[in-house]
C-alpha cells in the first residue's frame, strides 16, 4: 500500500487517542486500497483474528468494493492479561478452505509480532495464492519479530489500548474510539 499510516498519540495515556471519524475514515482508505490492490484477482477472501479485530472487519469488508469472503480464526496469546505470554494457542480454526484465494488476514493490533508470525505461518501452510495482512493499529517500538503489515490504520507508541474491538479483561470492545489504559483503569 503506498499511503503510510498516521502515527497517533505522541503522549501518554489520554481519554480518546483515535476518535471514531479518524477510525471511519482511515479503514474506509484501507478498503480502497485492498479493491484496488485486488481488482483482477482470484477470490478475495478475508480472516477475521477474533475476538479483536471484529469491529474493524465489519468495518472494512464494507469498505471494499469487490466481491469477497470472510472466515474466521481465534488464537489466544494474552487471556485476562494486559500483556501477551508470547506463547500462542489456536482457539478457533477455520471453516473454508484457502486453495486458490488470495487472503487479507484483518489483525486488531500487530504488538511482539509472535502472534501474527504464528499466523501467518499457520494460513501460508493452507495453499493460498498469497497472505496479506490488515492491521487496525501496529506497535512498533514492540516487535520481537518482524512480519509483514500491508495494510496499517494507524501506528501508535507503546500503550495498553482498547475500544473498537480491542478489550481490556473482555470488556469495552464496544466503544467507537480507542483509548488507551490509565493506571488502576483497569479494575
Amino acid at each position: 500500500m503506498s499511503d503510510a499510516a498516521p502515527t497517533v498519540f505522541t503522549s501518554g495515556p489520554g481519554p480518546i487517542q483515535l476518535d471514531a471519524e479518524a477510525i471511519a475514515a482511515r479503514v474506509r482508505a484501507l478498503g480502497a486500497a485492498i479493491a484496488r490492490d485486488h481488482v483482477d484477482a482470484a477470490p478475495l477472501h478475508l480472516i477475521c483474528v477474533l475476538n479483536g479485530a471484529f469491529l474493524f472487519m465489519a468495518d472494512l469488508v464494507r469498505a471494499i468494493d469487490r466481491p469477497l469472503t470472510v472466515d474466521f480464526i481465534s488464537v489466544s496469546s494474552y487471556g485476562s492479561r494486559t500483556e501477551s505470554s508470547g506463547e500462542v494457542r489456536l482457539v478457533k480454526d477455520l471453516d473454508q478452505s484457502l486453495k486458490g484465494k488470495h487472503v487479507i488476514l484483518v489483525e486488531d493490533i500487530v504488538d511482539t509480532g509472535l502472534t501474527m508470525r504464528y499466523l501467518l505461518g499457520y494460513l501460508e501452510g493452507r495453499g493460498p495464492l498469497s497472505v496479506k495482512v490488515a492491521a487496525l493499529l501496529s506497535k512498533p517500538a514492540r516487535r520481537l519479530v518482524e512480519v509483514p503489515v500491508d495494510y496499517l490504520g494507524f501506528e501508535i507508541e507503546d500503550a495498553f489500548v482498547y475500544g473498537y474491538g480491542l478489550d481490556v479483561d473482555h470488556r469495552y470492545r464496544n466503544l467507537p474510539f480507542v483509548t488507551s489504559m490509565v493506571g488502576g483503569e483497569e479494575g
